[in-house]
C-alpha cells in the first residue's frame, strides 16, 4: 500500500518495479498482481481496466487507513479480552499525544 500511496495511481508493473529494488530476491509479476487484486477485492484499492492493463489507486488515504485498522484492532482486543482489555487502555499513557495530560482521576471517598 505504501508504494501505492506513493504513486497514486499506479500498475502492477511499475509497483513491482519500485518493490523489487530492494527486494532480495525479487518478487515475480504474478505475486504482486495477485496481492493487489486481493486489495482490490478487499476495497482497498480500485481496479480500471486500460485496454489490456489495469491501473490501480488507493481507495483510502494513509490516515484513513490507519484509523480504520485501528478501530479493528481495538475492537478485535475487546471481543478477545473484555473488560480487562478496556482496563489497560484507560490506564495507559498516551504517547505522542500534544497538550497536556489528562487530568487524574479523583480519589476515592472513603
Amino acid at each position: 500500500m505504501e508504494e501505492v500511496w506513493r504513486q497514486r495511481e499506479t500498475t502492477v508493473k511499475r509497483v513491482m518495479e519500485a518493490l523489487n529494488r530492494e527486494a532480495k530476491p525479487p518478487r515475480a509479476y504474478t505475486t504482486y498482481m495477485t496481492v493487489m487484486r486481493r486489495l482490490d477485492d478487499k476495497g482497498l484499492l480500485k481496479r480500471v481496466r486500460n485496454g489490456r492493463s489495469d491501473s490501480y489507486t488507493p481507495t483510502l488515504t494513509r490516515e484513513e487507513y490507519r484509523d480504520r485498522r485501528a478501530g479493528a484492532e481495538v475492537r478485535s482486543l475487546v471481543d478477545r479480552f473484555g473488560d480487562a482489555a478496556l482496563e489497560h487502555f484507560a490506564r495507559s499513557p498516551v504517547r505522542g499525544r500534544s497538550g497536556p495530560p489528562a487530568p487524574a482521576a479523583p480519589a476515592g471517598r472513603g
